[in-house]
């Protein structure tokens, strides 16, 4: 617990041709136990704080440390512990709910009894067991937020990467949305949910604040 999940040094990253870091000189911890806030406006850098965690990206300078491996060389070893649900996440729409599973859960390697107790642990706490024969695409915005959480779920991560999740969600599964995420947590894992909402930072247990790829709050 008091060790962090996630710690960064001098931090920085900038896109090919761009005038200016997406990310400058950031330093930060991320611990376990908790949900984390990662708040702030489009552009602030929030998406590319989570594809440098997540090993999509090798830093442009300093370092960074997710689950005691460095992401860039390692993202076999971190991808094996971690979960990641993008803003636009990779939901197969004209594919049914659980042929959604059964794809990640191919792409993990999650086989055999692992598979079927992950399957019925998920449908019941996404609630979406009656809708497994239903096509992704069909399903509301809120519905399809549970199933990419479900995906991101097939084998339970010590770190989840949580892009705007709530994005286009009504208030009622928003809310659903928060409770499942609050149930996750334990000692040994971490949540970092972004968001350009405040008042969705307030519910978590630490925020960081970062506008124009700097950090001015934590």
């Amino acid at each position: 617990m008091d060790q962090p999940i996630v710690s960064a040094q001098d931090l920085t990253y900038t896109y090919a041709g761009a005038s200016r870091p997406a990310l400058e000189r950031l330093r930060l911890e991320i611990r376990p136990g908790r949900i984390t806030g990662l708040a702030g406006p489009d552009g602030a850098g929030k998406t590319t704080l989570m594809r440098l965690a997540a090993g999509l990206l090798t830093p442009s300078g300093g370092r960074l440390e997710a689950c005691g491996l460095d992401p860039a060389p390692q993202p076999d070893e971190l991808h094996a512990i971690l979960g990641y649900m993008p803003q636009r996440f990779g939901l197969y729409e004209d594919l049914t709910v659980k042929e959604n599973l059964l794809l990640y859960a191919d792409l993990r390697a999650v086989t055999g009894p692992a598979r079927t107790e992950a399957f019925e642990r998920l449908l019941a706490f996404t609630a979406l067991e009656p809708f497994t024969s239903r096509r992704a695409g069909r399903l509301s915005g809120g519905m399809k937020q549970k199933l990419g959480l479900a995906c991101a779920l097939i084998q339970k991560p010590r770190l989840l990467l949580l892009d705007e999740p709530s994005v286009g969600v009504d208030p009622i599964s928003r809310r659903e949305l928060w409770r499942m995420v609050r149930e996750l947590i334990d000692p040994q894992v971490a949540v970092v949910w972004s968001t350009a909402y405040l008042d969705e930072a307030e519910q978590c247990d630490d925020v960081l604040l970062m506008s124009e790829g700097k950090l001015l709050y934590s």
